[in-house]
């Protein structure tokens, strides 16, 4: 698999390619949930002080509540999960580490950065769960953790299915768990990520995260979103059929659903780039592969006019 960065997202890119207007494009190329969570009114002290420790500690305690996180971990919060990516790599001499591809490429991407051998084998392992592209789910147990130094599970998508979540591991003193809002809640613009495990790692880590890791108001927003048990209720039904719904649409086209989750659907097709670029001249984003010219990912669209706007690019 290619060291560079690919992502999802990059809209930029495709608007000075294929023109039109950030408002005339649709973007399917990530994750995201394309209905947000609806930001509340942040008081203005918020803006203005620098995060206090009050409003972090009942984050935390939200957080930990709602991810059901075991008695004899702890938490953190970050700027976003890609903060907590970047500085795993230094928790342990460098050495090899375990990443089976495909997977979200910034895991590998930082740890090659550090200097580590990434490979199949190793004393670190980092799992996806559920994996990005494919939306595999990973059933492990304690035992299969006791083999390495280190065992990183990104949750970063796990939140529409908390029953597959591996949470339970993190009482594990080797397992770090990430958590984010920024694919279930949609609010990857807020930059809040956690890190859970045993409170040794847990300080560890946030020595090299540093002080004000997150703004005053991801504080505010983050423990409204995180509590806010009506929405994520009804968020998870609507994106469960969703899914399905984009399913039967991209089906009826001759392509073929290999996978996925409830928040973005994987499909094959004979040219995955044909695909992309016909629907970029409709202002519709969607994601391929540099490592497979078959493999083309689509988001769930927002309202009724994308759904619309995707189904008449398809008949195209």
């Amino acid at each position: 698999m290619s060291d560079a960065r690919d992502h999802g997202g990059g809209l930029d890119v495709a608007i000075s390619k294929y023109g039109g207007t950030r408002e005339q494009w649709i973007d399917l190329s990530t994750g995201i949930n394309p209905s947000s969570y609806t930001i509340p009114k942040i008081p203005k002290h918020f803006w203005n002080s620098l995060p206090d420790s009050k409003a972090q500690k009942e984050l935390l305690i939200q957080a930990s509540e709602f991810w059901d996180v075991p008695n004899n971990s702890d938490i953190m919060a970050a700027s976003g999960v890609s903060q907590l990516i970047a500085v795993l790599p230094n928790l342990l001499p460098v050495n090899r580490v375990k990443i089976i591809s495909p997977t979200y490429n910034e895991h590998a991407a930082a740890f090659r950065s550090n200097g580590w051998e990434v490979g199949d084998a190793g004393n670190v392992q980092v799992i996806v769960n559920p994996n990005n592209p494919d939306g595999n789910y990973h059933l492990i147990s304690e035992k299969d953790t006791k083999n390495f130094d280190l065992n990183i599970i990104d949750e970063s998508f796990c939140d529409i299915s908390p029953d597959k979540s591996l949470i339970h591991l993190a009482k594990q003193n080797n397992v770090i768990i990430l958590k984010g809002l920024g694919k279930f809640w949609g609010l990857a613009g807020l930059r809040l990520g956690f890190a859970i495990a045993s409170p040794e790692l847990i300080k560890t880590i946030i020595s090299h995260v540093g002080p004000w890791s997150i703004s005053g108001p991801a504080q505010f927003i983050g423990k409204a979103a995180l509590s806010d048990n009506n929405w994520i209720h009804n968020t998870r039904i609507r994106l469960k059929k969703d899914s399905v719904r984009l399913d039967k649409l991209i089906s009826s086209n001759n392509i073929k659903p290999i996978g996925g989750t409830d928040l973005f659907r994987l499909y094959k097709t004979t040219n995955a780039q044909k695909i992309q670029n016909k629907l970029a001249q409709n202002f519709i984003w969607s994601r391929v592969f540099p490592y497979s010219e078959n493999w083309l990912r689509l988001g769930i669209p927002g309202d009724q006019s994308e759904w619309e706007r995707l189904a008449k690019a398809l008949e195209e």
